[in-house]
């Protein structure tokens, strides 16, 4: 297909009509063991959330630039708006910032081969991030014809990531440019661990009696809180330089921050029809220590047997293993036999192995990331690279 076909397309924000379509479209191959209606129900559940309103969750389609409400479009993604962390090398403030999870890239069968979700990702640039001097963008090319229209309620990102389930390659080559460069890059390796969880342990029925806390849906705020200072804390004391950096002397610290939604919508109740589960955290009590011992977790229904999937934790080495007894004894009265958890901290390895843990390096969901301010996104450190930071 030449490449002034795509002067004929470009990217708009998708009325309601054509986010139900987009939706229907990736039921089949992303529903799992949910019904087409069950998914729907999922996804509306999620539009009312913290992490979406107010337009912080948007559709894009690629369609003919005369046809923008088609339902005939090329194909689709989504933004997720947020609020994220910036630490410059050479100095300990912490900068606020917007920033872009980037998630459902879906083109459907009929439409693939023919570069459009390439095209749509490289457009995506345009209306994530900015169009003046301080978001490094090239020119744009004249053969795409006109930019995107700008949506008032999208841009000023200063950096996006997404979740690559087609390599680290696709997604590299898809920047806002000509060149077959400067989009997300992997970072990695990504390491995922698996506890199997026995269902003939004898669960103890303390009532959290013991010095520990269960957190349901309403509590997690109160966390996010907490974790903020905890993230911000470790941010300013990062050590300038490490050889378990992606760069051993990074240019820029970036994170993303878990409250106002990213870190709730998570534990949606997605599936009820599947498990019972009503508990979505846990904490230690009584703490005077500046390191607290708390997880988050949600239920991935996309393949079964169900999976308790760590999206966030923070413990020491000492804490660690009674941390992962409570996840497991809920994950249990849940009829739950697996646990997995992403990029477990490093000092926390040694007990991963002693409490049974497999870890190995993920071979899809590669996190990847696109710097959009000056400098290179290779020398850009992504902290706090947990599952809380994932998009659906």
């Amino acid at each position: 297909m030449a490449q002034s076909y795509f002067a004929l397309l470009t990217l708009f924000r998708a009325n309601p009509a054509q986010v139900l379509e987009s939706r229907r479209r990736t039921w089949p191959e992303w529903g799992g063991a949910l019904t087409e209606e069950h998914y729907l129900e999922r996804v509306n559940q999620m539009d009312v959330m913290e992490h979406a309103t107010n337009s912080k969750v948007i559709t894009w389609v690629l369609a003919p630039r005369g046809e923008p409400d088609t339902l005939d479009f090329m194909c689709a993604c989504q933004t997720y708006k947020r609020q994220g962390l910036i630490r410059y090398a050479g100095s300990k403030e912490l900068q606020d910032t917007t920033c872009y999870g980037v998630a459902c890239v879906f083109t459907p069968p009929d439409k693939r081969g023919k570069g459009y979700a390439s095209h749509m990702m490289r457009l995506l640039h345009w209306v994530t991030s900015g169009r003046t001097a301080e978001y490094n963008l090239p020119d744009f090319p004249t053969e795409w014809g006109a930019p995107p229209p700008e949506v008032q309620a999208a841009g000023n990102g200063m950096f996006s990531t997404l979740y690559s389930a087609v390599g680290d390659n696709f997604y590299k080559q898809v920047g806002p440019g000509l060149e077959k460069a400067g989009g997300w890059e992997a970072r990695g390796p990504t390491i995922s661990t698996i506890w199997e969880i026995s269902q003939h342990v004898e669960t103890r029925q303390k009532d959290w009696e013991d010095g520990w806390t269960s957190l349901k849906y309403g509590d997690l705020n109160a966390l996010w809180e907490e974790d903020v200072r905890i993230i911000r804390g470790t941010m300013e004391d990062l050590r300038e330089s490490s050889p378990t950096y992606h760069t051993e002397r990074p240019t820029v610290f970036v994170s993303y921050l878990p409250d106002r939604g990213p870190g709730s919508f998570h534990s949606v109740p997605a599936a009820e029809s599947i498990v019972s589960m009503d508990i979505w955290g846990v904490k230690k009590n009584n703490e005077s220590t500046d390191q607290p011992t708390y997880a988050s977790w949600s239920v991935d229904v996309k393949a079964l047997p169900p999976t308790l999937v760590v999206t966030r934790m923070n413990a020491t080495e000492a804490d660690f293993p009674e941390l992962l007894c409570k996840i497991r004894e809920i994950a249990r009265n849940s009829g739950i036999s697996k646990m997995e958890a992403w990029n477990t901290p490093l000092h926390l390895l040694k007990v991963v192995a002693e409490t049974g843990g497999k870890t190995f390096e993920m071979k899809k969901h590669l996190p990847a990331i696109k710097w959009y301010g000056q400098g290179q996104t290779a020398d850009i450190e992504w902290v706090f690279n947990q599952k809380f930071c994932w998009c659906y």
